[in-house]
């Protein structure tokens, strides 16, 4: 069962790169799992169920704590659409609103 792992946009590959090296490279690793076994052979405190659609990615390094939203599509695909640098202990609102606009953007 091989999935693919997709980036929606340029944007959102910024905010990726805009992570620490430490925390890029456990996302990668994760994304690794999601191609080889798909995004059900992950649980928490790797992934997390927030709503809808939307899931995210869990990872903590030296400076901090990344999240990656993702979703998954037709085809087997995984599609991220936000990254971002948490600070608060539940995701912001901002940031769901945020992921759920991205979400639509993507073509089933």
């Amino acid at each position: 069962m091989v999935w693919s792992v997709q980036i929606l946009n340029l944007t959102v590959r910024r905010e990726l790169e805009d992570q620490a090296a430490d925390v890029r490279a456990r996302i990668a690793k994760i994304f690794d799992v999601m191609r080889e076994h798909g995004p059900r052979a992950l649980r928490e405190p790797y992934v997390k169920h927030l709503q809808g659609r939307l899931w995210e990615i869990r990872a903590s390094g030296r400076d901090g704590i990344t999240r990656a939203v993702y979703v998954t599509a037709r085809e087997r695909r995984v599609v991220v659409v936000l990254v971002f640098a948490k600070k608060s202990q539940a995701t912001p609102k901002r940031y769901l609103d945020l992921a759920i606009r991205r979400m639509k953007e993507i073509t089933e």
